[in-house]
């Protein structure tokens, strides 16, 4: 993670550590029993494995040679993220209206200095049809005044299978607490289900290590990703 930096996580083309452009929820009621790769914007319609023709005749309502057609099954999508409340924070799903304050975090330069510099053009309009609402894409408001300040992101087995946080901040927040009050929360939920949550950031973002060390996160490992030293943190439930 970084401050005002995104650690790992939701970062569609950026080449750096955790950048696996998958957005998934994390899950507050229930654990996930299948934290596999979801299709967070919608997929083609059909059975899984079907041919073409026959994907094609059962999206436009079952013109085929059945006599009966099975009734439609319920979409089975991860579920809405639901909200979490601070002391001074909501994180929610991203709206529409934010998306002036995350495009900046994709643009900043002191934001990008650990994720490979300020994002593409081109890019950043994919990546503005996409957030609004993706899961496990968490906008961290100020309840006092409804100001987007961040961004979390939680993926359930985004790393080796252990369920992975990031984060990034805007840099008139930092120095709040913000981003540690907000992490803080997000880790607390995930291990209420998770046996484990991890964190990676480059070795060289200080501020981002020291918040992971403030969450009760240690650090287990380092290694070479992205063409840059990396090290993950861990916490255990």
């Amino acid at each position: 993670m970084r401050m005002g930096i995104m650690v790992s996580g939701w970062e569609p083309s950026a080449p750096r550590a955790g950048d696996r452009g998958r957005p998934v929820p994390w899950t507050y009621a229930a654990r996930r029993t299948a934290p596999g790769p979801v299709p967070p914007y919608g997929h083609r319609g059909g059975r899984e494995g079907a041919s073409p023709r026959t994907r094609r005749a059962e999206m436009i309502g079952g013109m085929t040679a059945v006599p009966t057609p099975a009734p439609p099954t319920p979409p089975t999508g991860p579920a809405p993220s639901a909200a979490l409340t601070t002391d001074r924070l909501v994180l929610r799903p991203v709206r529409r209206a934010d998306l002036p304050a995350v495009t900046r975090l994709w643009t900043d330069p002191r934001v990008r200095e650990h994720l490979g510099g300020p994002v593409t053009e081109p890019v950043i309009r994919i990546r503005r049809r996409r957030i609004v609402g993706a899961p496990g894409c968490h906008a961290v408001v100020r309840a006092e005044d409804g100001t987007v300040v961040g961004l979390v992101t939680v993926e359930p087995g985004g790393r080796n299978g252990e369920t992975e946080v990031s984060y990034q901040f805007l840099p008139e927040h930092w120095g709040r607490g913000y981003a540690r009050e907000a992490v803080a929360a997000a880790v607390a939920r995930v291990l209420q289900d998770a046996p484990s949550v991890v964190a990676v950031t480059q070795e060289a973002n200080h501020r981002s290590r020291r918040l992971l060390a403030a969450v009760g996160l240690e650090h287990a490992e380092s290694f070479v990703e992205w063409d840059a030293h990396q090290v993950l943190y861990r916490r255990r439930a």
